[in-house]
């Protein structure tokens, strides 16, 4: 038998790797996602709490309803996305006591996004508007066999957002906005646990020799297996904005959105588990806490002639609460309230800015082009393999077709420069001989991401 203290290292050991960093390929800061409009996408959201262009305002900044044509809106989004994180090698290390691992591929999944919008009047001073969205989510997947296996392997986190909002016109310049928002959370984390590392280590912890230890270790038939980790939860957060006419032309907004906070609750199991190990590492109940950020944006927009629009914007957001992810038991086996693991995130605050331009070309067409930059909430010494971010730049080209005065078509594309980022990951946390059990992955990543965004807007 292995000592009792060992139970809460194995349990570590196995858990690690699913937990070893957030899951991330998505399209802004961290793992939000931007992509709440199609309107938006051509001018790289610039200038976005600001713009009032249509029913998506909800989300952008609750105040523009005022702004919208009288009557009802209503707004269908769509947005596919493609991203790329190819991993350039250093001098990564394989795990100990399993097969060898290659270091490489692509772990980008291309994904749908949706939104939906509707608005209508309630008076000549009251709007009432509903929206339907992801603020976060991403989709990862590493080939089952690379090396880095016992760190991340698939990763996904998908968010749904209601967010009934409303606007009050307090005159000709100035409008006010407030929005509640019914946010659900669901993830699954995946990588393998290293069985026979976790023997060695019983081992020496039950008074083995290393050479007795390693002996062990070699001899276990199930050297590894997957450990699947799912949590889930539902939370309230608000939003609010502001949006004053400070010329004829000019038009500045303001616009916050309030953290969220989660207790994920879920289930951790291990698959091909050696039966001398099922007392140590049982399946059992889990529980998280994570805090997604809040945000906030000050956008201008200026028209410069009947032809030529500026719109600009800045928006900070508070990742700092993302600090660490820890992981606690909630059933009695092997005890309630035991942490499996506390990984480091030590995420920062980002600012994220933009300019875009509209010209309209005709009463039917309106081009858009933008720019912007992003900026990303980790560091060289916490980065992980599932979250492989870095500094964004943005460059963006859309369309507006009024078919009719009811009926609107938005399109747009965007090409996202990802910088090259290092990383040097044991997945450790606060365990020792995490090499030994997850490996090293040491080199780079480089990244793009491409999305293509339409929506049909109708009034009425």
């Amino acid at each position: 038998m292995f000592p009792s203290h060992f139970h809460t290292k194995l349990v570590s050991i196995a858990v690690a790797s699913a937990l070893s960093a957030i899951p991330l390929t998505s399209q802004a800061s961290g793992f939000a996602l931007i992509e709440q409009s199609a309107s938006g996408l051509g001018n790289s959201y610039a200038g976005s709490a600001a713009a009032a262009e249509d029913a998506s305002t909800v989300y952008f900044n609750p105040a523009g309803m005022s702004l919208l044509p009288g009557g009802k809106q209503f707004s269908i989004v769509g947005h596919y996305i493609m991203p790329s994180a190819k991993f350039n090698n250093g001098s990564s290390v394989n795990a100990s006591f399993v097969p060898t691992g290659n270091f490489g591929g692509d772990p980008g999944v291309s994904a749908f996004v949706p939104n939906a919008y509707f608005t209508m009047d309630l008076g000549p001073k009251w709007n009432l508007g509903i929206g339907l969205g992801a603020p976060f989510g991403l989709s990862t997947k590493y080939d089952s066999a690379w090396g880095g296996r016992f760190q991340a392997i698939e990763s996904k986190i998908e968010t749904v957002n209601i967010n009934p909002a409303v606007s009050y016109k307090v005159n000709e310049t100035v409008s006010l906005g407030f929005g509640v928002n019914y946010q659900k959370i669901d993830a699954t984390l995946t990588s393998n646990a290293n069985y026979g590392a976790a023997t060695f280590s019983g081992a020496v912890a039950a008074g083995a020799t290393q050479g007795a230890a390693a002996t062990a270790a070699n001899a276990v038939t199930q050297k590894e297996g997957l450990t699947t980790l799912k949590g889930s939860d539902s939370a309230w957060g608000w939003n609010v904005g502001a949006m004053f006419k400070l010329t004829p032309q000019t038009r500045l907004g303001l616009a916050y959105r309030s953290a969220i906070k989660y207790t994920a609750t879920g289930t951790v199991q291990f698959d091909n588990r050696p039966a001398a190990l099922a007392a140590a590492i049982p399946n059992g109940n889990i529980k998280l806490e994570l805090k997604v950020p809040d945000n906030a944006s000050v956008a201008l927009s200026h028209n410069i002639n009947d032809r030529w629009q500026i719109l600009t914007d800045a928006t900070w957001t508070g990742w700092s609460s993302l600090q660490k992810f820890e992981v606690t038991r909630t059933d009695n086996i092997p005890a309630s309230g035991a942490t499996l693991n506390n990984i480091p995130y030590n995420w920062k605050d980002t600012w994220r800015v933009g300019v875009g331009a509209n010209h309209k070309m005709s009463d039917s067409w309106l081009l858009k082009m933008g720019v912007a930059y992003d900026q990303t909430p980790t560091n060289n010494i916490d980065r992980g393999p599932r979250l492989p971010d870095g500094d964004r730049t943005w460059l963006s080209l859309g369309a507006k077709y009024s078919m009719s005065k009811a009926s609107v078509i938005d399109f747009g594309y965007a090409h996202l420069f990802v910088a090259n980022v290092p990383i040097n990951q044991n997945a450790g946390g606060n365990l020792s001989n995490s090499t030994a059990a997850y490996g090293l992955i040491n080199g780079s990543y480089s990244g793009s991401v491409d999305i293509l965004s339409a929506s049909w807007t109708y009034s009425f």
